[in-house]
């Protein structure tokens, strides 16, 4: 058998990939972003630091290159510091530098660049770090004639890339945090989603119970009306057709009563002509035709499942009583009835008539002087017992006549026609029948009425 695959936790491992996923996509595109923002706050600063570099060039009458004033940052001055500048006559080959390139220099690329262009590129420096060069050229008025300037400032990446490894480290247990909230959110999400479906399978439950006739329609979203009107549908239908069988069981009685009643006048000619053999064979087996045809009769008429309603037990055994008593078995016996006028069963009123006649008709058969008919109620079920003070069953023949599937009817003395009905009634409801020894010297039928749906 396959284990059982639940939904809500289908519809939750899908949030979860795309929870998972967007938040991926998030963290690396955040990412990104930070890192692109902040490469361009750095080349802000480092086009700062060009601007304070040109401004401070000087060519003296002897056309040397001077800086007035270097950049402040004190990284410049820090030997391999992760900033650098360096300032380039190209005319004559000056060449002025930070303290941080100590005894190297920015080896820029042979890249032609024009007067007041900047230019932005990476280049390799101190130490093989990979720099991100910002340089502009810049003509120096001099007595000898004008002199192009390459003037470059350089940052190390290995800074900026520690800046965004940082933030992405600082992001991630956000982004954590975002996901455990948005997960909560989906779960509960997937649960008020799934609680119609949930409403529509205790409805059902509801109405296998007897509690309720049909699945209400008020209030169910629109995607699951559709289910529910074919569930109610099919319920109209299944009505119908048991309407239609029971129908054709009456038919099929009426049908065949008069043969029977003939064969009937037919039997008691042969026994009249001293045949008594075949009409003794004959009416067996129209006994066991008869008998047949009221038990299959009587399964028609259930109602399977608790009725909607409660059936008051006191008016239903009075009149079973009363009926039994004007019978010859039971007018001479004392019939009694001890059960609390307040009592009331989920049982529909004919499947109650079935299930206690039948048992109570048995009593009055077999028993000697007295049958009882009692009741009492607990929280979970409703106890039937009819006693008598007839012979009753030994040990081993109740326990053959409940056997699953044992045809009750030829199951020992006192557990014909009856009992097989009773217990057709019982199953109906999901009820228990049991059989013991009475307290009044007899048999006991006990009859377990479950007040509500057990667990499935």
């Amino acid at each position: 058998m396959k284990p059982a695959r639940s939904l809500r936790f289908r519809l939750f491992a899908y949030a979860a990939i795309v929870v998972a996923a967007v938040l991926l996509v998030t963290g690396f595109s955040l990412s990104a972003l930070f890192s692109r923002h902040l490469e361009r706050r750095v080349g802000q600063e480092l086009d700062t630091h060009l601007n304070q570099l040109t401004g401070g060039l000087r060519l003296d009458a002897g056309s040397a290159l001077s800086l007035g004033r270097e950049p402040v940052d004190p990284r410049f001055q820090s030997v391999f510091g992760g900033l650098y500048w360096q300032v380039r006559d190209t005319a004559t080959g000056a060449e002025l530098r930070s303290r941080s390139l100590w005894d190297t220099s920015l080896d820029m690329p042979g890249d032609v660049l024009e007067p007041g262009q900047a230019h932005v590129h990476d280049a390799t420096g101190p130490q093989g770090s990979t720099l991100l060069v910002h340089e502009i050229l810049v003509l120096l008025a001099a007595s000898d004639g004008d002199h192009p300037v390459r003037v470059s400032v350089a940052i190390d990446r290995a800074a900026i890339r520690a800046l965004s490894t940082g933030f992405a480290r600082d992001l991630a247990p956000v982004l954590a945090l975002l996901g455990g909230v948005l997960l909560l959110g989906f779960l509960w999400q997937v649960g008020e989603g799934l609680k119609p479906a949930t409403r529509v399978l205790s409805g059902i439950s509801a109405i296998r119970s007897g509690a309720r006739r049909r699945l209400a329609t008020e209030g169910v979203p629109r995607e699951v009306a559709p289910l529910v009107d074919e569930i109610n549908a099919l319920l109209d239908a299944q009505d119908q057709a048991i309407s239609r069988a029971r129908d054709r069981a009456a038919n099929l009685a009426h049908g065949l009563k008069t043969p029977l009643s003939a064969l009937a006048s037919d039997i008691d000619r042969l026994r009249a002509r001293g045949e008594t053999g075949i009409a003794d064979d004959i009416a067996e087996l129209a006994q066991r035709m008869g008998r047949h045809m009221e038990r299959e009769l009587a399964r028609a008429r259930l109602r399977h499942g608790r009725s909607h309603d409660r059936t008051p037990l006191r008016p239903v055994v009075d009149g079973i009583l009363r009926a039994l008593k004007r019978t010859p078995d039971g007018d001479r016996l004392d019939l009694a009835c001890d059960i609390g006028a307040g009592v009331t069963v989920p049982v529909d009123p004919d499947d109650l008539n079935e299930l206690i006649g039948n048992l109570a008709e048995n009593a009055v058969r077999f028993a000697c002087a007295r049958v009882l008919v009692s009741a009492e109620a607990t929280a979970a079920a409703i106890v039937i017992r009819i006693s008598d003070d007839g012979p009753g069953l030994g040990p081993d023949e109740m326990s053959s006549a409940l056997k699953p599937g044992m045809r009750l009817d030829q199951s020992g003395p006192g557990a014909g026609l009856g009992l097989a009905i009773a217990g057709d009634v019982v199953d109906s409801f999901g009820g228990e029948l049991e059989l013991g020894a009475s307290p009044l010297g007899g048999l006991e039928a006990r009859i377990v009425i479950p007040l509500a749906e057990p667990p499935g």
